[in-house]
């Protein structure tokens, strides 16, 4: 379809990105899995490490959708609506979650990040795909004004999980095992 054959590019470079983003979140799972969980620690998972996969997965689907040699418009249209109206309902279920998580108190960062930013992206998506047959164009970029902000939120979302890791959760587990001895 002519119409996307110019984002081919983007969608490349965005794709690949969230599907090695994905795996690099992976790897920082497995490299903090030994970090003992505390009270909570299940529910701050779901309400915190789980949308970013989410995310970076969004991305990832999406590009692939926009990259799918559709016949016409169409099927693309009705996927990246699904993706965007299903996103909205998910940052609603995130922010379900982190109020129900007892293992920190969200920060304004938190929210912005995990619930605001999220919502403007699906949203930004989900309107894209309602504009889509009368300003497709428009609607394409704000497809892409949707992508890079999640992989973005992601990046923010992984590097904020590695760095709590690393100088707040392994300190105090450190601080506990010397006090003890």
């Amino acid at each position: 379809m002519t119409e996307l054959s110019g984002w081919q590019n983007f969608y490349v470079i965005v794709g690949s990105s969230a599907g090695a983003l994905i795996g690099l979140q992976f790897v920082l799972i497995t490299l903090i899995a030994n970090i003992p969980v505390g009270d909570g620690g299940e529910q701050a998972g779901h309400a915190f490490a789980t949308p970013t996969i989410v995310h970076f997965g969004a991305v990832l689907l999406l590009a692939g959708v926009m990259s799918a040699p559709w016949p016409a418009i169409l099927p693309a249209v009705i996927a990246w609506g699904i993706l965007g109206f299903g996103g909205l309902g998910y940052a609603a279920i995130v922010a379900r979650r982190m109020r129900a998580q007892t293992a920190s108190r969200p920060e304004f960062e938190d929210l912005l990040f995990h619930i605001l930013l999220p919502l403007v992206a699906y949203g930004t998506l989900a309107a894209s795909a309602c504009a889509a047959y009368s300003h497709l164009r428009g609607a394409l970029f704000g497809i892409g004004a949707s992508a890079l902000p999640l992989l973005c939120i992601g990046i923010h979302n992984a590097w904020d999980a590695a760095t709590y890791h690393v100088f707040v959760v392994k300190p105090k587990k450190q601080k506990k095992q010397g006090g003890g001895e």
